[in-house]
């Protein structure tokens, strides 16, 4: 039990739980929204008894649980009582940042499905009161931007023993296939000299040493190599201190199995060496006449 960390989102409806939610998934933590409390102790002993594979849960338990909810007094006193730490976030805003993030979605309160959004806001104020004492960090989001509120939770939260940095994909693709649809940036490199009017290497991958020795033996593909890493290596930082969890840089030859390979691959190994988490994929090598092909930089020892 050391070593098992729950926490329990509560709050104002309206106020950021939902999203305070996806950051702490998104660094590691096991989640659920809208849990009735009286089943979060036994959720809790699950957990627990799976050992190492769940060891950080977080929970939304709110107004929504309806009489569900009113258990929440009961859950934390046998929370206690069987010895299972836990943590209460409590998220909220002003009455007026609440009532103008309903106008903007449109959305009923959940105490109020029929009257005034401001009466549910002062009801659930009231019916939160008690819990709101008991939480261990409250959070006001009226003046915090979804970034900022990302930035806390990760400062207070983040799994010491989880490498939980920017992932980013290295996709080498086709631009006869389609480009990826879920590519942040789009690299085009059909500049390059095209190993495919080398008969030799007409029917050989950009995976294959003798096809990659023969893009980068000209300056052109060194020069850009040089200066396409340098400005990767300038966005990665940016980009993360923007918020940004994952990042797909995709890299487009005419058929997706020479240049585009050949280049992904070498900024694969950049950014692996340079200690990044990133992994690679070549979408669309196998559509193409494919005789050799070798397993690339990912295939390394």
């Amino acid at each position: 039990m050391d070593h098992f960390h729950l926490i329990i989102v509560t709050g104002m409806s309206g106020a950021g739980k939902s999203h305070a939610v996806q950051v702490l998934e998104d660094i590691g933590y096991f989640c659920i929204d809208n849990i009735p409390p009286v089943l979060i102790p036994e959720f809790a002993e699950l957990c627990i008894k799976g050992g190492e594979r769940v060891r950080h849960v977080a929970l939304i338990a709110d107004i929504r649980g309806g009489e569900f909810f009113d258990a929440m007094s009961q859950c934390l006193k046998d929370l206690k009582a069987e010895g299972i730490s836990y943590e209460i976030v409590f998220i909220e805003a002003s009455d007026q940042a609440l009532v103008r993030r309903y106008k903007e979605t449109r959305r009923v309160h959940p105490l109020a499905p029929h009257g005034r959004i401001s009466q549910g806001i002062a009801e659930e104020r009231k019916r939160l009161a008690s819990l709101r004492q008991k939480a261990d960090f409250i959070i006001d989001t009226s003046n915090l931007k979804p970034k900022q509120l990302k930035e806390i939770l990760v400062k207070r939260y983040a799994i010491t023993d989880s490498k939980k940095s920017m992932t980013v994909t290295v996709v080498s693709f086709g631009f006869k296939h389609g480009m990826p649809i879920d590519a942040d940036i789009v690299e085009d490199v059909r500049f390059l000299p095209n190993p495919y009017y080398i008969e030799e290497y007409r029917h050989k991958s950009g995976r294959v040493p003798c096809v990659r020795d023969y893009v980068e033996s000209f300056p052109i593909t060194q020069t850009y190599k040089e200066k396409w890493f340098d400005m990767i290596d300038f966005l990665l930082p940016n980009y993360e201190r923007e918020g940004k969890s994952q990042l797909v840089i995709a890299v487009g030859c005419t058929g997706g199995m020479h240049r585009s390979v050949c280049m992904a691959e070498a900024m694969y190994k950049h950014l692996r060496d340079n200690g990044v988490d990133v992994s690679i994929e070549h979408r669309d090598i196998q559509k193409n006449d494919v005789e050799e092909d070798a397993p690339g930089y990912e295939g390394e020892a």
